[in-house]
């Protein structure tokens, strides 16, 4: 019997609620477009992530200066949702609207798009103060979590305080954001940039909601690290794509300063490329009727089973913006 493309994005909402509610940690990569969707999907991760990074510098443009706007973030996100066939999670930045009905607005844009979760920061986008006064942060992750409830699957919200992301190193303070924010709500909880395990170790502690954890930058940890400090969800934000340009950077620059081709050795043949884009079942487009399960050969990246969680790690059910 065919299902509707309701049916299967909340079959995707709630294995993505599940998959935070596992004893084990997973991985959600973070592509930027269809093509890294795909790929990512045909590896084997059971869900992915939006990065804000990188779809502006894909687009040309830095991150960090509000130069995407809604529209643009949320087709980028459809279309990572349709070419990968798995829950998605979308990258929300700071919620586009200084006004609660602004965030609540952009949750349900969110939703009509394909997505099954997202995040709200607490950042402002302003140099002169980068991160918001914690009850007006407080009242928009109250605002997102409201029009998630309303919605007719479970849409996961993730509220991320971004203090070490902008530079103010308060664990505290940090803390404190995040706890107000799982009384708010939130599902899942999210402080990019944490220093060392120590740092990650005490978050987790501190609260009773999943923990998203950002990997991929100077923080040299093992899934099976992160799970035992009790981490339950761990995302890669924009380091795939840094990834990407470094590699398209270095050989640009080989060719304009030594006018050599060396890095040719490195690139991955072109049959390989074609292969990893041509997995079987890929997704209808939205809005057909599908027989298939949301991808067939979906599997969660986990730690090894024995890699049980410390105490004090979340165990809840049900998870990143800049650089993210």
């Amino acid at each position: 019997m065919n299902r509707t493309t309701a049916a299967i994005r909340h079959e995707r909402a709630v294995a993505f609620r599940d998959l935070h509610a596992a004893g084990r940690p997973f991985v959600v990569p973070n592509p930027w477009d269809a093509g890294t969707a795909r790929i990512l999907a045909g590896l084997g991760f059971a869900a992915l992530a939006t990065t804000g990074a990188g779809l502006a510098h894909s687009l040309g443009r830095p991150d960090g200066t509000n130069q995407v706007s809604r529209a643009e973030l949320l087709a980028n996100a459809a279309l990572i949702v349709e070419a990968g066939g798995l829950p998605v999670t979308v990258d929300l930045e700071s919620g586009f609207g200084e006004r609660p009905e602004d965030i609540a607005e952009t949750i349900r844009l969110a939703a009509a798009a394909g997505l099954v979760g997202g995040s709200i920061e607490d950042s402002t986008g302003r140099d002169e103060d980068p991160v918001r006064p914690l009850d007006e942060a407080v009242e928009r992750v109250a605002a997102a979590v409201a029009a998630a409830r309303e919605l007719d699957f479970p849409f996961t919200v993730t509220a991320r305080a971004e203090n070490f992301f902008q530079g103010r190193p308060d664990l505290d303070d940090t803390i404190r954001r995040l706890q107000a924010y799982e009384a708010a709500g939130a599902d899942v909880l999210y402080a990019p940039a944490l220093p060392d395990a120590d740092a990650i170790r005490a978050v987790c502690s501190a609260v009773d909601r999943p923990v998203n954890v950002l990997m991929g930058g100077a923080l040299k940890l093992s899934v099976a690290e992160l799970g035992a400090l009790g981490v339950r969800r761990i995302s890669t934000g924009s380091a795939l794509s840094r990834a990407a340009l470094g590699a398209f950077t270095r050989a640009a620059r080989e060719i304009a300063g030594a006018g050599t081709f060396d890095f040719g050795a490195d690139a991955l043949p072109y049959a390989e490329v074609n292969a990893l884009l041509t997995h079987a079942d890929p997704p209808p487009a939205p809005g057909a009727p599908a027989s298939d399960a949301p991808h067939s050969g979906a599997r969660a990246f986990d730690a090894p089973h024995s890699a049980a969680p410390t105490p004090g790690a979340p165990h809840s059910a049900v998870a990143p913006g800049r650089g993210a």
